[in-house]
């Protein structure tokens, strides 16, 4: 005879609970004290557990159901469903008080008794979307249930069940509430695993080496990092094949197009995470499983994403405290946002005193190692350290942080003016030393007026600036300063100026012109021959041409811009025209 139990055990539902308080409550102590500690840039630290339950068809192998001699009559598409949770129905209007995912139990008693209502209660029952229905022979149906309910259900896809032989429904919910309860105690404490490892990496402050190799342990499968140009940035081939694993990398990656945050592509066996924060993506993070992926690998991706993006965060914002002290006083004088006695306080208590000292900005640049291109974070967050370790070897004191995306800031300060070349010389030998000992590309160090007050920093750092957008390595003494850019200073400075766009094009632009219509290039040979002091021999030389063809390309420059190349006036006109246009043309 069949017990009938209209609610869970005490102990289900008290373990029920336990698992949900553990689903909502932080992790670790740190966490219980600041719940948004890992998420203050932005990051989501922590991945959404899917939760994991048993099919229809798992529940129909426990012994308490095989014992009742189930035998599927209807429905049999949808045993895939997942069972949420059983519940005993002897209802006729249960249907409403549902969730969905429920599995039925019942004896029939309540059924209702004509055929067009039986279909009504299957479809009832469907569309509240409960995973199946199992009903005990013997008390309302003896043999079979009726061919109504049976047809229509299995038109819906909704699995009906029946158990010939009498059976315990208290067993039936016992059994089952421990199986999904023992799935989510696994999935929880493989989770709580992730987090915790992924949590203490980022704490370490470990790079994405390490977070791609611990991230490959953990998924027992290669794990690449890749950027937005699907460009592989770090990787761990856990055990395979370095060469197969990167082969056609790029083709491979494109074609596997992320839907949301994460992705699991059964066709590739991949599961790819989005890396980024701030509405910003840097990069995916790759497991190369080769297998159906499972909730846990999606868990870990999203985990090992968030402690990349969070590491990214770090490294491109941070370095040392003291750093970033130096870089928010440097930014407020460069910005004048703060009065003169506070900024010299606040400098004071960064151990660098201003009063009575002869102070000089300076900037420094890594060497672009293309156009336009600037320095990465990495390399900016060394050479401010770097310059930091060089100034302690002076008599001098400063400040020193990162001032944009490709300069780093020093406020200079001697106590005699006589030693701020001596200082500037010892600190910039230092640093290009440095660079070259690290093969790094060279360092730019230029350098503004030297000033007493504090408010005219701001002036000496816009100068250091300036000189830097024309400085280049190479010459004599290691730092500029404006008296090294001499005339091509000047005209940089100059070159948004309209009056100098007007004037290179007044000197020069018929002869530009005509370059570019008839595919010559005279405006060269003229440059050519301003360079070698209007030697024409020198500059047919240079230019590559014989002497008589350079003197015809002479004559045709005088007769398109109408003047005496023999005139010296003339020819030191041409010659600020031509370096003009070459600073209007400057990317800088």
């Amino acid at each position: 005879m069949s017990e009938l139990c209209t609610s869970e055990s005490v102990v289900l539902r008290a373990i029920r609970d336990e698992i949900v308080m553990l689903l909502r409550s932080p992790t670790t102590d740190q966490e219980a004290r600041h719940p948004d500690a890992l998420a203050l840039h932005g990051v989501n630290t922590r991945a959404t557990v899917p939760s994991v339950y048993p099919t229809v068809t798992q529940v129909l192998e426990l012994e308490t159901i095989r014992k009742g001699r189930p035998r599927v009559v209807a429905g049999a598409a949808g045993l895939g469903r997942t069972v949420r949770w059983t519940h005993v129905a002897e209802l006729p209007d249960i249907a409403p008080t549902l969730r969905g995912g429920e599995l039925l139990l019942s004896t029939g008693l309540a059924f209702p008794d004509d055929a067009d209502r039986l279909v009504a209660f299957a479809h009832d029952l469907a569309e509240a979307g409960v995973a199946g229905l199992i009903v005990e022979l013997g008390r309302r149906f003896a043999t079979e249930l009726p061919a109504s309910l049976v047809s229509a259900a299995d038109e819906l896809g909704l699995p009906v069940i029946e158990l010939r032989r009498e059976t315990p429904f208290v067993q039936v919910t016992e059994s089952v509430h421990a199986l999904i309860v023992d799935a989510q105690l696994s999935e929880l404490r493989v989770s709580d695993e992730v987090h915790r490892t992924f949590t203490e990496l980022s704490m370490e402050g470990a790079g994405p080496e390490a977070i791609v190799r611990q991230t490959a342990r953990m998924a027992n499968a290669p794990v690449v990092f890749e950027n937005l140009s699907h460009q592989v940035l770090a990787f761990d081939p856990a055990g395979v094949s370095a060469e197969a694993l990167l082969d056609r990398w790029e083709s491979r990656s494109r074609s596997l197009v992320s839907r949301g945050r994460s992705t699991a592509d059964p066709a590739s066996g991949w599961v790819v995470a989005t890396v980024g924060a701030r509405g910003t993506d840097w990069g995916r993070l790759v497991l190369a499983l080769g297998r159906t992926s499972t909730p846990r690998d999606l868990v870990l991706a999203e985990r090992a994403a968030a402690a990349l993006a969070l590491g990214r965060l770090i490294e491109r914002e941070h370095g040392s405290l003291e750093r970033q002290s130096h870089r928010t006083l440097l930014s407020a004088i460069v910005d004048q946002n703060l009065p003169s006695h506070e900024i010299r306080l606040r400098a004071r208590s960064l151990g660098v005193a201003l009063d009575d000292k002869a102070l000089v900005g300076v900037v420094l640049r890594p060497t672009p190692t293309s156009p336009g291109a600037v320095a990465d974070q990495a390399r900016l967050t060394r050479l401010a350290e770097s310059t930091a370790d060089a100034l302690k070897g002076t008599r001098a004191l400063g400040l020193v942080g990162v001032l944009d995306d490709a300069t780093i800031g020093l406020l200079l300060a001697v106590t005699d003016r006589a030693t701020v070349d001596q200082a500037l010389d010892t600190i910039s030998s230092r640093v290009s030393r440095a660079a070259v000992e690290a093969e790094e590309e060279l360092v730019v160090v230029a350098a503004g007026s030297t000033v007493v007050d504090v408010l005219e920093v701001r002036r000496s750092f816009l100068e250091a600036a300036q000189v830097a957008d024309v400085a280049g390595g190479g010459a004599a003494r290691p730092f500029h300063r404006l008296a090294d850019v001499g005339l091509t200073g000047l005209l940089h400075l100059l070159r948004r100026d309209e009056r100098l766009q007007t004037f290179v094009e007044r000197e020069l632009g018929p002869l530009l012109a005509h370059d570019e219509e008839h595919g010559t290039d005279l405006f060269g040979a003229l440059g050519h021959y301003l360079d070698a002091g209007r030697n024409k021999s020198e500059a047919a030389s240079t230019f590559g041409l014989s002497r008589p063809a350079f003197y015809e390309r002479l004559r045709a420059i005088e007769e398109i811009l109408g003047v005496d190349l023999d005139n010296v006036s003339t020819c030191l006109t041409l010659h600020v025209a031509v370096a003009a246009l070459h600073a209007v043309r400057s990317p800088s």
